[in-house]
């Protein structure tokens, strides 16, 4: 079975043969949960080959350039160990390669950028050192051996159980074929679930399907949440505006019909209660922006201060010239297509995100609205140093839905929405591997819709979520786990992400220590209570506390 590679580099070339390669675990996709099973995997004495297209690991965090998503209580509770480990460690990374302030450094949960997005806004770089140094044992123990830039190209299946994976190496047109006992799918599109065959789903699934009363009476696969491709800006003298691209024209009057206005301006609509809205936009304001807390308010009024990932009030004076600001914001989501189609129509949709976020960018340099009455800020400069990508944007655009596994057991809306369930209490499963948070936020999507925004209670990761309904030794490690486009909007932040890689490189080991198969360890009372013991014995957290306000 064999599909083109959704790949940013040209794969044209004809590719010649390395030898094969054999290991434990095979995990492909580098981001946050393909990491976090890589580390669990080879921390548990597994050989692990991890494979990743970009330069950065990290995802998200990294190539995407998006700081953490997090639930209001992440500095007490709600994240394994190893999650922490990686936040401690960016916190760390500041404090002892830049000249802090002696107030920003004494503060256990410095935030470097201020940012309202996230207690913890950081420079994408960073994170991808951190993580760097959190694989650095394994490498050097022989377990790990990590392959980029690469992308699956094709698969081997025999029956319900994957033989091995072939891998491109994007530089050299090389290919590998790794074998594996086991094979996580750690991509941020789900790409391993078409080329080995395994069941899935994309986009809307019907009402009668999940039994959720904001899903579509049919099913919608070809309607996704927007994808943005993200950059970062500062602001200082001089005069940094970027070519006019070439459809800006486009870009600058598209509007869709709940928007209230044209995408590229500071309108548009409020995430949770869809009301038009004009934000502001101040270039390094001297207030303090606060700190962040997405159980109360979204932060995203003042778009500066928004996803504010180096605030120059954290650092000697003279150190920055400006604070340092990720656009990752409403009016650069992507809604004219998907990234799961064919692969020419991914190129071409990953092409025009790019411009459509340049021209948000064009548009700021020169028309957005000053409170002097004049329009443009010229000194706004990309920051393409910072992000090491195309145009100066991202290594990678920002993915919010990928390709789902059908798997034993499913999280609905049902599941999760305050209202439905009638109580703000956690989900809780007894087949818990893990915790999570966050509301059920959908952005715009491909099919025309306008956000969905839902309460939802804090919930416990199922064991269930990472067990194929059919295949016997292929697990999902990020995105692509067994919930529905709704509930999706709870899962892919970036310490569920971590922890569902965490937890299904957890297993691969586990159940290669005692020869048993994925669903016997949740079938088997025995095998499961092990299981979470060893879970719990690397840091994860299954419960959650009891505490007020749910």
């Amino acid at each position: 079975m064999t599909a083109p590679p959704l790949a940013s580099a040209d794969t044209a070339a004809k590719p010649s043969r390395a030898a094969d390669l054999r290991c434990d675990v095979l995990v492909v996709g580098g981001g946050l949960g393909g990491v976090a099973a890589a580390l669990a995997a080879t921390e548990l004495g597994r050989h692990v080959i991890l494979s990743e297209e970009y330069e950065w690991l990290g995802g998200q965090l990294t190539s995407q350039a998006v700081p953490l998503d997090e639930h209001s209580w992440i500095e007490q509770f709600g994240c394994t160990a190893r999650y922490r480990q990686l936040r401690d460690g960016i916190r760390e990374h500041y404090r002892r390669t830049y000249p802090l302030t002696a107030e920003a450094r004494a503060d256990a949960t410095l935030n470097p950028g201020n940012g309202l997005v996230s207690r913890l806004c950081a420079e994408p770089r960073v994170g991808a050192r951190v993580i760097e140094e959190m694989l650095a044992p394994a490498l050097a123990s022989g377990r790990l051996r990590i392959l980029k830039p690469a992308v699956p190209v094709s698969a081997e299946v025999d029956g319900d159980e994957v033989r091995c994976v072939t891998l491109r190496q994007l530089d050299t047109a090389v290919e590998v074929t790794v074998h594996a006992t086991f094979v996580l799918d750690g991509t941020e599109l789900g790409e391993l679930l078409p080329l080995t065959g395994a069941e899935h789903v994309t986009g809307f699934e019907s009402r009668d399907d999940t039994g959720e009363p904001s899903a579509p009476e049919f099913a919608q696969p070809d309607n996704q949440q927007a994808f943005s491709w993200c950059f970062v800006i500062d602001h200082v003298d001089g005069d940094h505006t970027i070519e006019r691209p070439e459809h800006y024209d486009e870009w600058r009057t598209k509007q869709p019909p709940f928007w209230g206005a044209p995408m590229i301006s500071l309108t548009g609509p409020d995430p949770r209660t869809l009301a038009t809205l004009t934000r502001t936009f101040t270039p390094n304001p001297d207030a303090p922006s606060g700190v962040a807390d997405q159980g109360k308010s979204a932060g995203d009024r003042e778009l500066w201060t928004f996803r504010r990932i180096l605030d120059r009030a954290n650092f000697a004076p003279g150190t920055l010239e400006s604070d340092v600001v990720l656009v990752n914001w409403p009016m650069i989501d992507y809604i004219d297509g998907t990234l799961t189609g064919e692969a020419a129509d991914a190129r071409t949709h990953m092409e025009r995100a790019r411009e459509q976020s340049l021209s948000m960018l064009y548009w700021l340099q020169t028309e957005a609205p000053r409170p002097d009455g004049g329009t443009g800020y010229p000194g706004l400069r990309l920051r393409g140093d910072l992000t090491g990508g195309p145009d100066g944007l991202a290594m990678a655009p920002y993915i919010r839905e990928s390709r789902r596994m059908l798997t034993v057991s499913t999280v609905t809306e049902n599941d999760l929405s305050v209202t439905l369930s009638g109580t703000d209490a956690p989900y809780t499963t007894p087949d818990s591997v893990g915790v999570g948070m966050y509301r059920i936020d959908l952005h715009p999507t491909t099919g025309g819709d306008n956000y969905l925004d839902i309460a939802s209670r804090p919930f416990e990761i199922p064991l269930g979520i990472l067990i194929p309904r059919r295949m016997r030794n292929l697990l999902p490690a990020g995105k692509n786990v067994g919930t529905t486009h709704i509930t999706n909007g709870a899962f892919r932040l970036h310490p569920v992400e971590w922890n569902v890689g965490e937890a299904a490189g957890t297993l691969a080991a586990f159940c290669l220590d005692r020869a048993v198969e994925p669903r016997a360890v949740q079938t088997i009372p025995g095998l499961l209570t092990e299981f979470q013991t060893l879970l719990i014995k690397g840091g994860a957290e299954l419960r959650w506390p009891t505490v007020a306000g749910y």
